[in-house]
């Protein structure tokens, strides 16, 4: 069992970025630096909210419909709660993610957020990369700027919102301006220099400071094409700002997966030792899962020869055809995920054990 929020001995002697930081939050950083003698955590995009053939059920996933546990880390997108409406760009309540990330922290489990939020120059998509000074224009001085702070606010009013019925704020992992070396999103590689993106991150962190959010860690998160250690930290906003580091890799062809893999982790590891940050695989998967032993014979093997706190694989989406990346009852992968669960270096929700004080 792992004492994924307990009171541990070192916790409160670590170095934090937030001094005001709640205890909670403070002992799920500790543990996750730890995490890697127990094991790695499995992870699964908005696994209690909807799934292969069904949407909204209570008490429903497909991960936990097919070994019988739900996953020990769960993440969930704040996309379009800039726009104040009451449901996310997947059209899931907002509501309804407050009430699964108050459960996943009751049951033991960790939470996570990513925010694919819109364009605020161009009122399109996160994916609209149309508009080249779009980062420019949200940073201190740019035409947007107090727009985005704004935006920002509602970042923060959510995530203080997260609280248990006996008061205690839910601790969460929140991953923005993801995949920036890639060039899909407005924030991306070809939309800012390595100072702006820069001064995107501090704005964001000093925001929700000045919001009084004191239950989140913050995750740095490219893509996985970097090279060299200096590659992966070139947009890099820092020790005092961020948490954890990641990057995200899908598969698409076995061998290039494996060695992308490799690579990746290689250099993570390297930069996770240098910085005392934890290291994860914030996003991963193969989509539609067409190789019945792919948990135990692809990712399995790679993934546990480095010392990473979790791996997560994006959402079993019900609205589009053939996007999924967790297995659900009868699919081909099925069997070999139930393997890959009863592993010992495996956890699940029943591996941790969740403490309030």
């Amino acid at each position: 069992m792992v004492p994924l929020y307990s009171q541990a001995g070192n916790a409160r002697s670590e170095v934090l970025s937030d001094s005001l930081r709640t205890p909670q939050t403070q002992n799920l950083l500790a543990n996750l630096k730890k995490m890697p003698e127990q094991g790695f955590m499995f992870g699964h995009h908005d696994d209690p909210l909807y799934g292969i053939g069904w949407d909204g059920d209570e008490n429903r996933s497909d991960v936990k419909s097919v070994c019988g546990d739900y996953p020990a880390v769960m993440s969930f997108d704040l996309g379009h709660i800039e726009l104040g409406g009451d449901k996310s760009l997947d059209n899931v309540p907002f509501n309804r993610i407050r009430k699964e990330i108050i459960a996943q922290y009751n049951r033991g489990g960790m939470s996570a957020l990513s925010w694919h939020l819109d364009n605020p120059a161009t009122g399109k998509d996160a994916w609209d990369v149309s508009d080249t000074t779009v980062v420019a224009s949200i940073v201190s001085g740019g035409l947007n700027h107090e727009k985005f702070l704004g935006w920002l606010d509602a970042v923060a009013a959510f995530i203080n919102s997260l609280q248990t019925e006996s008061g205690v704020k839910v601790p969460v992992l929140f991953r923005p301006w993801h995949e920036h070396t890639g060039s899909w999103f407005w924030w991306g590689e070809k939309g800012c220099t390595p100072e702006q993106y820069k001064a995107l991150w501090r704005m964001t962190y000093n925001r929700l400071q000045e919001r009084n959010v004191h239950n989140v860690l913050y995750a740095y998160s490219p893509g996985s094409g970097y090279a060299t250690c200096a590659e992966y930290l070139e947009k890099y906003p820092g020790d005092d700002i961020i948490d954890l580091l990641g990057f995200d890799c899908y598969q698409f062809d076995r061998e290039q997966y494996i060695q992308q893999m490799d690579k990746a982790l290689t250099i993570l590891e390297q930069v996770g030792r240098a910085h005392n940050k934890p290291i994860a695989i914030t996003e991963t998967g193969f989509e539609t899962i067409p190789d019945s032993v792919w948990w135990t014979q692809t990712l399995l093997p790679v993934i546990s020869r480095y010392p990473i706190s979790y791996v997560l694989v994006w959402r079993n989406a019900r609205e589009r055809k053939n996007h999924y990346y967790a297995p659900y009852p009868g699919q081909v992968s099925a069997t070999d995920f139930v393997r890959f669960y009863k592993m010992p270096q495996t956890l699940f929700v029943k591996d941790l054990k969740h403490l309030y004080d």
